[in-house]
Parts: structure tokens; sequence; C-alpha cells
């Protein structure tokens, strides 16, 4: 690793405010282009061309992790965890997930021990993908890695017992695209009727993955109440898509809690962006989404 080019991606990542060691600066820089290049020897234009393309701040905040850095966990926690936590509530809604994300905590810090050093993941992180799409894939990859594991470990169970006949699959349930459509409807009369400033705080904290300190820096107001505001509107929400779904739809408990289930099982139509788009762009989806036939 030239030393005056790491000394200038030092300054363009901002590197300096974790009073990261510049040999332990340059080594992740090596660490990364020795993976993206795999064996092959590249010019000095390829070396440039690639590091340009780099998420160099986050490639930073993880190699100062790495090292052990106070600031930067603080850093680090305060703004990936959320997003975190969130991305583990996409794999598993039920919360499995979060115990897989508790869990990487204390990999990515590095408790393991191998030659005398301490060995964090974030050494794995090449700054390729921003970090926040990095410890995503992680939450997902090793959510899977633990319903193998799980799977591996249960009992083979006896060729006279039912347990190896597969049950058979149930049946389509009739109701369900109903429901769906339903819901959706109901969600864009509730979403449509919010505050300008609700749909903002949403769209910051859901569509956009901002941390509630950054949303209160754009509102003005403290993370604190950001959280507040936030519960409340979740709350609000449901209170209008509940009683949209018993006004105009006539649905008992029963129904409404279907309605609910149907859109938990399978997100797949409802995307937050498209409920937070600005003014007629806004209201011509939610009239689109609430008619049936445009649910195809």
């Amino acid at each position: 690793m030239d030393a005056a080019r790491a000394a200038r991606l030092f300054r363009d990542a901002g590197a300096g405010q974790w009073d990261l060691p510049a040999e332990a600066w340059a080594a992740a820089l090596d660490r990364s282009a020795t993976k993206a290049f795999a064996g092959r020897s590249p010019a000095s234009v390829d070396l440039d061309r690639y590091f340009s393309s780099l998420h160099l701040a986050d490639l930073a905040l993880a190699c100062a992790c790495a090292q052990g850095h106070a600031g930067a966990w603080d850093h680090f926690m305060a703004q990936f965890r959320p997003a975190l936590y969130r991305a583990a509530d996409a794999v598993d809604p039920g919360g499995g997930a979060r115990e897989v994300a508790d869990a990487l905590y204390a990999e990515l810090y590095g408790l393991n021990e191998k030659g005398g050093e301490r060995r964090s993941l974030f050494l794995y992180f090449h700054g390729r993908s921003s970090l926040g799409t990095w410890l995503r894939s992680l939450v997902a990859q090793r959510f899977v890695d633990r319903i193998r594991e799980t799977r591996r470990q249960d009992p083979i169970p006896d060729d006279s017992s039912a347990a190896p006949l597969s049950a058979p699959p149930a049946p389509p349930d009739p109701d369900r695209a109903r429901f769906a459509a339903a819901m959706l409807a109901a969600l864009g009369m509730a979403m449509a009727a919010l505050a300008p400033r609700d749909r903002l705080r949403l769209g910051c904290y859901y569509a956009q993955e901002m941390t509630l300190a950054q949303i209160g820096r754009l509102t003005g107001e403290h993370e604190a109440t950001v959280s507040r505001h936030l519960a409340r509107t979740r709350r609000e929400i449901r209170e209008a898509v509940d009683q949209e779904l018993r006004e105009r739809h006539s649905f008992g408990g029963h129904e409404i809690d279907e309605c609910f289930a149907s859109v938990s099982a399978d997100a797949g139509a409802l995307d937050l962006g498209d409920w937070l788009e600005p003014g007629d762009d806004r209201k011509k989806r939610g009239a689109d989404r609430s008619n049936p036939e445009d649910q195809s």
C-alpha cells in the first residue's frame, strides 16, 4: 500500500476522528484491494478507481471498531443498532432474529482471540458496500445458519412413526386476497390522513433508515421526542385502519385480525415508500391500491 495514497484516503474517509493508526488503516485498504483483485496485480489507475468507489467513511468506522476504539463503538451503536434490529425483524417478524442480531455484537467486537489478537468480524468488511447493507446481509446469513444448525440437531424419527410422513399442504385461503386488498386500502386511507410532519418522520425512519438523532436534527426535535411521535403515529395508524375496516368493510374483530395477518404473512405488495410519496403522486397511488383490480 502506497503511503501517499493511504494518507489521502485517510483524509477522505475522515478517519482522523477515530484516532485510527495509519498502519491499521493501510492494512484495511490492503485487505480490501487483495479481496477485490484476487491475486492480480492492478495498475495504479485501477487501484485509484477502486478505492474511489469504496464507502471510505464506513470502512474507517469499521476499522476503528475492530481496533476497539470506544468513540467509534459508541457511534456505531447509536447509528446502526436501530437498522440492525429492523433488519432482524424483516427476516423474522416473530422476533427470533433479534437474538441473532444481539449475538452478532460479540463477533463484531471480537471476543474470540487468535494468536493473542482479537478477531473482530469487522476485519471482513471491505467497504465495497455500505456498512448498513453488509450488516443486514450478516443478520440474514446468521439466521439461515441458525435454522440449518437446528435442523441438523433434530432427532431422526423412527420409520414406524408418523413423523416421516409429510403433512398435506394447507388449502389456499379463499379470503386472503379479499383481506389483503381491504388492508391495503385502509392503510392507504390512514397514511393519506397523516400530518405532513408525521409522514416526514415515518419516511425518514422506515424508508430512509435514518436514526432518531438524525431525524431530530432535521426536525429540530430531541431524539426522545422523535421516538414518542413515531410511537404515537404508529398507534394512530393502527386505530385508523381498525376503524376503516369496521366502518367501510363491516369487518368484525376476527376478520380484522385476518387482515393484519394477511399483510404480516406476505408484505410483498406493501411498500412504505409508496405511501410516503408527496402530494398528487401519493393520492393517485392510494387510489390505485384501493381498487382490487389494480392489485394484480
